[in-house]
């Protein structure tokens, strides 16, 4: 839900959409979604291609987006848009698209390698016409507004991949300690012992780190390039965990039917969304 914050925002007129929308988003009776991401552009948010142009007090919205979580089943998505072409990440208006708009329509559910519970879909908008109302916070800020929420996001994946991680491991050590080998078991090879130690290692950095991210974040104080650090490192962390988890279960580790092999298949995109690990590691190095 940190992707909604924004909608606290009023626009000029004083119409506050939060009274409508926050209360059917936090009770469940509304899903909402945010259609960032085009065919054309990812983790570069400023190329985004959909336009949205003044018609009158209206807005007519062109244009269509790609891998959006909760796409599919969406009550409300929070659309990027161009309103001035010629200005960049700076012509960028949010608007609040709800499911039945006349021009607003799905495409399928995208059939991914992993994550299987959550929907992700296309949007395509085609001659959406929408008020002014529809506008989330200002012309022109929808870029400032999502930045300023990333660091947030990017916590909130940084956190899964630490607790997965945590998953990871304990599934690993749980299993190399029943598992009977070589006249003993898995655990008892110093292989197998060593390879454990050094993740448990990792992890608990990783904890720390996230942890202290986390104060500074309800502070208000945490940076971008902390969040970033963050980011690319526990998703790293949590990649590596399910992959040396795969590994050390052998065979049983590449059935479905164990929790180590969803884990593996889970975690690979981790480093993709929320800004890919190579973006994250291109904004650590600006403060450099």
């Amino acid at each position: 839900m940190e992707l909604f914050i924004a909608i606290l925002l009023p626009d000029p007129s004083g119409f506050l959409p939060s009274q409508k929308f926050l209360p059917k988003l936090c009770s469940g009776e509304f899903i909402g979604a945010l259609g960032m991401t085009e065919p054309s552009a990812g983790s570069d948010f400023a190329n985004i291609k959909t336009v949205a142009k003044k018609d009158g007090d209206d807005y007519i919205i062109n244009g269509s987006k790609v891998f959006i979580t909760n796409g599919y089943h969406c009550d409300l998505c929070i659309v990027c848009a161009k309103t001035d072409t010629s200005k960049g990440a700076h012509g960028i208006t949010l608007f609040l698209i709800e499911e039945g708009m006349e021009g607003f329509k799905k495409g399928k559910k995208l059939n991914k390698m992993g994550l299987k519970a959550q929907d992700t879909s296309e949007l395509f908008f085609e001659d959406l016409r929408v008020p002014k109302s529809a506008v989330l916070g200002e012309e022109g800020k929808g870029f400032y507004y999502v930045m300023q929420e990333l660091p947030q996001e990017r916590m909130l994946i940084a956190d899964i991949g630490c607790a997965a991680a945590e998953a990871s491991y304990e599934w690993t050590r749980q299993y190399v300690k029943e598992r009977k080998a070589f006249k003993g078991t898995l655990s008892d090879l110093q292989t197998v012992k060593h390879k454990l130690a050094e993740l448990k290692t990792e992890i608990a950095l990783g904890r720390t780190f996230v942890d202290e991210c986390l104060r500074l974040l309800a502070k208000d104080e945490l940076s971008t390039e902390m969040a970033s650090m963050a980011k690319y490192k526990l998703t790293d962390l949590q990649m590596e965990a399910a992959h040396i988890g795969v590994q050390l279960h052998g065979g049983w580790g590449y059935m479905m039917e164990y929790p180590i092999c969803k884990a593996f298949i889970d975690a690979r995109v981790q480093s993709i969304y929320g800004g890919s690990n190579e973006i994250m590691k291109e904004l650590i190095s600006r403060s450099i």
